[in-house]
């Protein structure tokens, strides 16, 4: 009897333990953990620059802020944004290598901004400088570092873009400036490594603008474009403000400085980039399309102009032969072309092989209006015994599933007195990527190369957010 007693009460206290733990469970999985993210603004400004450039932009991220902390912190109620009511905009040397500049910007960092997370928004060399002191971790800044906004930065050297006569614009532009490095970072350092390192171990947003061909009066410096070759903001190339890696967001048809002095364009880019910041969707270009094209002029001096449809492709082709042997000149019709193409058409070519004058080519033209339909009606004429071959092209183009966003286009080699004079869109469709091309070049025997590109809309997000260094964790019941 006893030893059931014994028994009895080892059970008893199996079970009271069993309870004991299944009651402390349930209470830490009761317990819910939070955590906390300092978030804070930087915002740097340009060669020629001062702190006012960025009033406007960071009024609108401050104003804008909480309202995306409140609809972050909504859909994630396990994180709690701690953004600083402060942004630090300051002065910096204007004129300095990037070397320097960039080691002002940390010193200034260090000594005045405690916070973790910093978010760096910096136009033109500000911006190049940015790339630079995260990407070499100047004053072991980059641990605090979340992501680098640059706003037409002139990241890729500039050296490598015509300019009118094959002069210094940028030495000519600053004459009047005591330049004490500052030139000589721009034209001959390229920042695409550092802008690579930045997007690969952190975020690197690129907010570009540009004018709409390479010869666009709109931007030009008194009434000269002095970047004739490229399609430019006023002063850097639009293909000079980001590098492979970068996300990329075309904001449209401004110059250099213009957020600056407008309200409704800075409200625009803080929306950009707090979205980009806290992980909702923009529109990023995203390159699709590409190809060149070389013209010559002839051999008489005078201007030779031009025209071309880019981004088209051969849709259907083929050839067919007709015999005429009678003794009499006799002409046939036919229908060519393949039916409800996979595509749109836009023109046609046609080439015959026979006896010329007397026989060849006497009617061409689309079956049908519609299109999507390719058939041709072909008719020729044939002398007697005699015959016509008849080879035939149609041209046209492939509707993409996602709309178009921006194109550049530009001069990459030629000789003086040749441009691209005016570029548009070929068709009204953001599916259509096809662009109409006009371009010149002054005979005798000058020419130009063209590279063009086209870039798709696509939706994205940076999600800053999620990668920022939790300053706290704080459990509760």
């Amino acid at each position: 009897m006893k030893k059931w007693r014994i028994i009895t009460v080892f059970l008893v206290l199996f079970i009271q333990l069993a309870l004991v733990r299944s009651v402390c469970q349930a209470q830490i999985q009761a317990q819910t953990t939070t955590q906390t993210k300092d978030l804070a603004f930087v915002f740097l400004h340009g060669m020629g620059g001062n702190p006012g450039t960025f009033q406007l932009l960071s009024d609108s991220i401050v104003d804008k802020l909480p309202a995306y902390v409140r609809g972050f912190e909504q859909k994630n109620p396990d994180v709690i944004i701690l953004a600083a009511d402060e942004t630090l905009i300051r002065q910096y040397p204007n004129y300095v290598d990037i070397d320097t500049w960039a080691n002002n910007i940390a010193t200034s960092i260090n000594k005045y901004f405690p916070y973790k997370n910093l978010v760096l928004v910096g136009h033109s060399m500000g911006g190049k400088a940015a790339l630079y002191m995260t990407a070499h971790n100047i004053g072991n800044i980059s641990d605090r570092i979340a992501a680098v906004v640059t706003i037409n930065s002139p990241v890729k050297k500039l050296s490598g873009y015509y300019t009118i006569g094959g002069a210094n614009f940028f030495q000519e532009k600053f004459l009047l400036t005591q330049d004490r490095g500052v030139i000589k970072s721009l034209e001959t350092y390229d920042a695409s490594a550092d802008g690579k390192w930045v997007a690969e171990h952190k975020h690197w947003l690129a907010l570009c603008s540009s004018e709409s061909s390479p010869m666009g009066s709109k931007f030009n410096t008194s009434g000269v474009d002095p970047l004739p070759w490229d399609m430019d903001d006023t002063i850097v190339p639009i293909s000079a403000q980001y590098a492979d890696g970068a996300d990329v967001v075309y904001y449209g048809e401004h110059y250099h400085s213009e957020f600056g002095d407008d309200p409704a364009l800075s409200s625009a880019l803080a929306d950009n980039i707090l979205k980009y910041v806290f992980g909702d969707d923009i529109d990023l270009s995203v390159l699709s399309l590409s190809g060149s094209v070389k013209y010559d002029a002839g051999i008489f001096p005078f201007q030779y102009n031009f025209k071309a449809i880019l981004g088209e492709e051969q849709l259907a082709t083929g050839t067919f032969t007709y015999n005429n042997d009678s003794w009499w000149w006799q002409g046939q019709t036919f229908v060519v072309g393949e039916a409800n193409l996979n595509g749109i058409r836009s023109s046609f070519d046609i080439k015959t092989q026979c006896i010329p004058i007397i026989s060849g080519l006497s009617q061409a033209n689309w079956l049908k209006s519609d299109e999507g339909d390719s058939r041709l009606v072909v008719r020729v004429r044939a002398a007697p015994r005699s015959r016509v071959i008849v080879t035939w092209s149609i041209v046209g183009y492939q509707p993409k599933d996602m709309a178009r966003d921006r194109y550049e286009v530009s001069v990459s080699t030629g000789t003086p007195f040749s441009a691209v004079s005016n570029v548009t869109w070929a068709g009204k469709e953001t599916s259509d990527y096809r662009l109409q091309l006009s371009s010149q070049a002054q005979g005798p025997l000058r020419w130009l190369a063209i590279e063009w590109k086209v870039y798709a809309k696509v939706r994205g997000s940076g999600n800053v957010i999620d990668g920022l260094q939790v300053s706290s964790v704080i459990a509760s019941p």
